[in-house]
């Protein structure tokens, strides 16, 4: 997808599809972690370490979840 494609479609985003967004990240975040954590305990696998190689990983979708929350927020706020 082409930049200019990219921004008109962000700018067409309303904030109840960013919510949405914001909603399905938080369980994929969720599932990952659960997920891994029963791979783990079956593997009998120490959790730390495997944690820490989830780590980067968890960083990005965080990451993700912060930017779509600001613009959440801000057009929230400029709606008002």
């Amino acid at each position: 997808m082409a930049e200019s494609d990219l921004n008109t479609t962000i700018a067409e985003v309303t904030a109840a599809d960013l919510a949405e967004i914001i909603t399905e990240l938080q369980k994929y975040r969720d599932r990952l972690v659960h997920d891994t954590t029963e791979a783990i305990h079956k593997a009998k696998l120490p959790k730390a370490k495997a944690m820490a190689q989830m780590e980067p990983e968890l960083a990005k979708i965080d990451a993700m979840m912060q930017e779509i929350q600001a613009r959440h927020a801000a057009l929230i706020e400029s709606k008002e």
